[in-house]
């Protein structure tokens, strides 16, 4: 079972320490969260005073940083409005990449997702397609579609380079039960905040991949605040392995 990282997420300089926002940070963070045993990496790239950006100028130099300094496992890249409000605006930055990362997240709560995940295939880029479930989470705008029936409208042309990643509210057993008829592609399940721990666990018992890092969750599984993803990761990794060894338990 995989267990992805994400670095920094939204967050800022007000959130503490353990978020790297500067490509050095971001790079010894990435470094440890994969000796710590995370199989993928996700960063939202940041210009130098802290804006996230999808500019090629800020891409491209954090991921030749990210994988010069010897991460050799899948680099993520956040694709959503926080760093480009505009979808036509996002569509061009992509388009100018010219450093690409193995995947990127596409939040289909946010206009445009289908035309952005659709130019990121075509550049060779694997694509999660963000879906968030529980709560008011799942609602779409107004009175549009939500995230999930959009996501399910788009067709999934090459399931081989799509992800679906469900943003779970809490670890309802019946959210997921409910994934079984999706489009046959992987599954990663993540939580935020006093979630994150929740929906891991539950991902765990599903055999799904699941996420963690101080993007989500600034604490660990007892209350304690995380020092930093390399804590995240070990906790998480623990997690997993007590889950696969109640499994391997029960045959």
């Amino acid at each position: 079972m995989s267990v992805a990282v994400s670095l920094n997420g939204a967050r800022g300089a007000v959130d503490g320490g353990a978020v790297p926002l500067s490509p050095p940070d971001v790079v010894e963070s990435a470094l440890a969260a994969v000796a710590a045993g995370a199989g993928e990496v996700l960063v939202h790239p940041r210009t130098p005073c802290g804006r996230e950006s999808l500019s090629p100028r800020v891409v491209g130099p954090l991921l030749d940083a990210v994988r010069g300094a010897g991460v050799s496992v899948p680099l993520s890249v956040s694709a959503g409005i926080g760093a480009e409000p505009d979808p036509a605006g996002r569509l061009e930055r992509v388009r100018s990449w010219r450093v690409l990362p193995d995947r990127a997240v596409v939040h289909f709560a946010e206009p445009g997702a289908e035309e952005l995940a659709q130019a990121l295939l075509a550049r060779g880029v694997a694509v999660d397609a963000v879906v968030p479930l529980g709560g008011e989470a799942g609602a779409g705008p107004g009175t549009g579609p939500g995230p999930l029936a959009r996501f399910l409208a788009w067709p999934v042309r090459d399931p081989a380079r799509i992800r679906l990643a469900v943003e779970l509210a809490s670890a309802d057993p019946a959210l997921v039960a409910g994934l079984r008829w999706l489009p046959p592609v992987p599954l990663l399940l993540f939580g935020r905040e006093a979630a994150a721990w929740p929906v891991l666990r539950l991902a765990a018992r599903c055999g799904a991949g699941a996420r963690t890092g101080v993007g989500d969750v600034l604490h660990l599984p007892d209350g304690r605040p995380a020092r930093s993803n390399a804590e995240l990761v070990a906790a998480a990794r623990a997690i997993v392995g007590r889950a696969a060894a109640a499994t391997a338990g029960s045959r």
